[in-house]
């Protein structure tokens, strides 16, 4: 047999069913892949163009981004839940609830992130001083600058996620792609802008964040409007104030717990930020290089992630269990074997990574210690713990996935975080460990769940024939 032969039966065999071909999710996942990796190569770019500004500065964005991080993820939650919903129509093959489910899923987010943005910008100043109190004057002048900043862009960037959600339900991932390169690219553009050429620092990158998320918002409508105007998608702007209850009650049913999950989760984070600020700015700027590190390692894992939503979410519209579960395992695996990868590269180019940063001399080897011991605990951990509950939620499994994540989140991170970071005094890598753990925690539980029959007995559309059955 053939060097092709054998790979085509490789991946007929894993990566095909009767919901899905292989053909078809490599088609889906590649436009996502290339998404991620340019995000990531972005938020790199940035992070070293802001640190040109000063340990002051990448600290200040390190810290507002664990609150943007979890203001954010609520919408973008809200917007997986429209994703659900938009996937699971796309397989049960109903097409004019597609395009109403899409127009409920822009509409919805856009509400909630309007109701984010309001709160932040009346109540920033007792925020920050709450959570980062003790941080120096310099950080939280710079920190103060881009939170407001950020706030007034939510809106922006919730609009082109709930786009991308919905583009991504009915498998159009190189739609979304374009919209996600267009915000990212004018992003970087005008960093450079007003950061390398006219030294704005915080503020320019602030401003940045705000042209580009609305520039892209209003090309993202647009695209709806105008140009996915087929079958699958026939989307109208005045859709978007026709506000269906029984449509966004669905969207809720997965968005709701996993963006109280998101909330949970990350104000986790914050908490365990402030066990950082309390080490001081070079273990805060440690902090902040680790977590990007980080997410170079998790770009193919991250893609396969959101990838598994659409999957799954379009073998559970045709009740196809069989399919979920086999290509939920498929995906696991894949996503192990991916991390193994990721690490061979990026390990052995450390120093030159590293150095883009202009880090301190003092804090390279804690870099080095954090990124060894998080790239090895996520070959494992990081699949079970992350993309399992994507496949989960999928199926509609959403308050289960929530729970078990938000109160892992609590229960191990945060506690065992403070006691090796701060008890025991291992400091920034005492606060990585206790995150490692807490995966392998939360992904046990998720296992036990996927062996099971619970997570996919959610009816969470109508079916295109009431008497179809499932199989599986």
């Amino acid at each position: 047999m053939s060097l092709r032969s054998r790979k085509h039966a490789f991946l007929e065999k894993y990566f095909s069913g009767e919901s899905v071909n292989y053909r078809q999710i490599i088609s889906l996942y590649t436009p996502i892949l290339i998404d991620q990796a340019f995000l990531v190569c972005l938020s790199l770019v940035n992070t070293v163009m802001i640190s040109s500004s000063g340990v002051a500065a990448i600290s200040a964005v390190n810290m507002i981004d664990s609150i943007n991080m979890f203001l954010i993820s609520t919408f973008i939650a809200v917007s997986t839940g429209g994703t659900v919903v938009v996937a699971q129509y796309k397989g049960s093959g109903n097409e004019p609830m597609v395009s109403k489910s899409a127009a409920s899923t822009v509409s919805t987010v856009f509400l909630f992130a309007l109701g984010i943005s309001l709160l932040i910008g009346l109540f920033h100043n007792p925020v920050m001083n709450l959570l980062f109190g003790g941080a120096s004057a310099d950080v939280l002048d710079n920190a103060h600058v881009y939170l407001v900043g950020s706030s007034v862009s939510y809106v922006g960037i919730a609009v082109q996620e709930a786009v991308c959600g919905a583009l991504r339900g009915i498998g159009r991932t190189r739609a979304s792609l374009i919209l996600s390169l267009i915000m990212n690219l004018s992003y970087v553009v005008l960093n450079v802008i007003f950061i390398n050429f006219m030294h704005m620092g915080v503020l320019g990158m602030t401003i940045a964040a705000n042209v580009s998320r609305y520039s892209a918002a209003i090309i993202a409508l647009f695209f709806l409007a105008k140009i996915v105007a087929n079958a699958s998608l026939s989307f109208r702007l005045r859709d978007l104030f026709q506000f269906e209850l029984a449509m966004i009650k669905k969207i809720m049913f997965v968005g709701l717990p996993f963006a109280a999950e998101q909330m949970f989760f990350n104000g986790g984070k914050i908490v365990t930020q402030m066990f950082i600020v309390s080490l001081g700015t070079y273990a805060m700027a440690t902090n902040a290089i680790c977590s990007t590190l980080a997410v170079v390692l998790q770009i193919p894992s991250n893609a396969l992630s959101l990838a598994a939503i659409t999957v799954v979410g379009q073998c559970m519209g045709r009740r196809n269990v069989a399919d979920a579960r086999k290509l939920t395992k498929s995906f696991i695996w894949l996503s192990s074997f991916s991390f193994v990868l990721m690490a061979l590269i990026v390990l052995p180019m450390f120093r030159p990574l590293v150095g883009l940063f202009h880090p301190p001399a003092d804090i390279v080897d804690d870099i080095f210690n954090v990124t060894l011991i998080n790239a090895l605990a996520q070959i494992p951990l990081w699949s079970i713990s992350f993309l399992l509950p994507s496949a989960l939620r999928a199926a509609g499994d959403s308050k289960f996935t929530s729970m078990t994540s938000m109160l892992s989140m609590w229960l191990f991170r945060i506690v065992l975080g403070y006691i090796l970071g701060i008890v025991f005094h291992f400091g920034i890598v005492g606060v990585w460990l206790a995150m490692n753990c807490e995966w392998g925690v939360r992904g046990l539980v998720f296992l036990w769940r996927f062996k099971g029959e619970k997570w996919y007995q959610h009816r969470l559309i109508e079916p295109a024939s009431e008497k179809q059955a499932v199989r599986g």
